[in-house]
Order: C-alpha cells, then structure tokens, then sequence
C-alpha cells in the first residue's frame, strides 16, 4: 500500500513521522509533494519518503491520498485534480478543517470517490495521537476500514458526526497547547519554590501523562478520580480549592468557546 500526502505542513509531517515510526509502511511507500520544493524535499530525504514531482503524481501512485494543505486551497486542489481521481480512485482523505464532505465530493466531480475526513492532532507524531474520523454515505465500509486503521495506528480515533468537528478540534486538536501550558504552569510553580526547571518539567509532565493514561483506562469518570486522590481536610483538597476559587475551570471552558466560535468564523 502507498501512503501519498498533499501538502507538507506541520499536521501532514507529524502523520508521515508518526507512520514511519510505527512503521505501518515501508518509508519510500510514503509519497509527498508541496507547493514548495523547501517544504517537502528535505523533509523526504531525511525520512527516505519518496518526493513526487506533483499533485497528480500523488493521486496517480497512492492508495490512500492525505489532502493536507490550508482549508483555502482545497477545494481548488481538489478540481485541479478531478482526471486523475476519477480515473485512478484512490481513497481521498482530507485534513482540512471546515471543508466537508459535501464539498469535497462537489469539487472532485466524482460519484464515486471514497472521502473520508480526518481531524487527527500532532500527537500522532508519537503514536499518542487522537483523530475523528467521519465518511461520507458513498464511501464502502471497507475503505473508510484502511483509513481507520491508518490512524488508530497513531493512536486513538473516535467516529463522529461532521458538525461535531469544530468542538472535537477544540478538545483535540488546540488542545495540546493548552495542555503544555498547564505543564509548564505545574512546573513553574516548582520553580518558585526552588526546584530546577528541567527537573519541575520532567516531574509535571510525567505527572499529567500519567494521569491522562489513568483516565484513559479506568471506568471512573475524572471527578471520581480526583476524590480518590482528595483526602478529606488535605492539602490537595486545599489546592483543588484555591484553583478553583482562582477560576481553573471556567477558564478552561472560556478557552474552548473562544476556540470553536474561531473555528467556526472561519
């Protein structure tokens, strides 16, 4: 199987670093190209990709096809290429926010076109990543099954419905940086009272992807898992306290709704 990418973006090279670290294909099975030779060209030799010299190489050679190029230009990346995805039928998997199905099936000028959209995060790049995944009602099972299987291989995915996307990406996909901020935050406050950054850092983040892994595969909720950690006049209780009379959750919250209401301006 040949995994050919559209675009050579920071999404686009965390999926080609993730899947040459799980070594799901064999590295010249990765095909890409870009606009910009500087953005593509190093990029394929440093990881033995294989650089094609354009988009309809791309969809002429793949199995799968990761359209990751700016949401502006995809829909016009798409007509561009409408011969070479009716005539070859790769499955066209598109990363871009804000571009639906609907459209991506209008531009390509394809009845029968396998679309599948992915909203991966740049955890992907180490095998942690979290990806929705929704398909338009054309697409065979069987197609929309590589696909999944493509990123599960990356991490997590969950299948959701389109208009869901715009909050899956603020939970997920902007996601990160919120969570490094929180890190940094923890490891700061170590700092303060005398810990080295390096060490404060190694300690927070060891700490929340612990913690993350614990939610992850207990059948506790958070909450449940916060009072297991709580005991009763302590100081984690006095902590939880003092962040949540500092405002912890409703800025967390007032993150995410400036998040989606950006997305969806957009």
């Amino acid at each position: 199987m040949k995994i050919g990418f559209i675009g050579a973006g920071h999404m686009a090279q965390a999926i080609m670093i993730g899947l040459c670290k799980q070594k799901y294909v064999a590295t010249a099975d990765i095909l890409v190209h870009s606009a910009h030779e500087t953005s593509y060209q190093p990029f394929a030799a440093e990881h033995g990709l294989t650089a094609a010299t354009s988009n309809a190489e791309i969809v002429k050679q793949a199995d799968i096809v990761i359209l990751a190029v700016p949401a502006a230009q995809t829909l016009d990346i798409v007509a561009s290429l409408q011969d070479e995805l009716a005539s070859h039928e790769p499955i066209l998997v598109s990363v871009a926010g804000g571009i639906s199905l609907a459209q991506l099936q209008e531009n390509s000028d394809s009845t029968g076109l396998s679309i599948v959209r992915a909203m991966p995060n740049v955890n992907v790049a180490i095998g942690q990543g979290m990806t929705a995944l929704v398909t338009s009602p054309i697409t065979p099972a069987a197609d929309f099954a590589q696909v999944e299987q493509l990123f599960q291989a990356l991490g997590d995915t969950t299948p959701l419905a389109e208009k869901d996307f715009a909050t899956f990406s603020a939970l997920a996909g902007s996601a990160p940086a919120y969570a490094y901020l929180f890190i940094d935050s923890l490891a700061r406050a170590g700092v303060k009272y005398g810990l080295d950054k390096e060490i404060a850092t190694k300690i927070a983040a060891q700490t929340v992807l612990g913690s993350a892994a614990n939610v992850a595969e207990s059948s506790t909720n958070p909450w449940g898992l916060i009072d297991q950690v709580s005991s009763p006049g302590g100081t984690t209780v006095a902590g939880l306290l003092a962040m949540e009379e500092a405002g912890l959750m409703t800025a967390v919250v007032k993150g995410i709704d400036a998040t989606i209401a950006k997305e969806n301006a957009e």
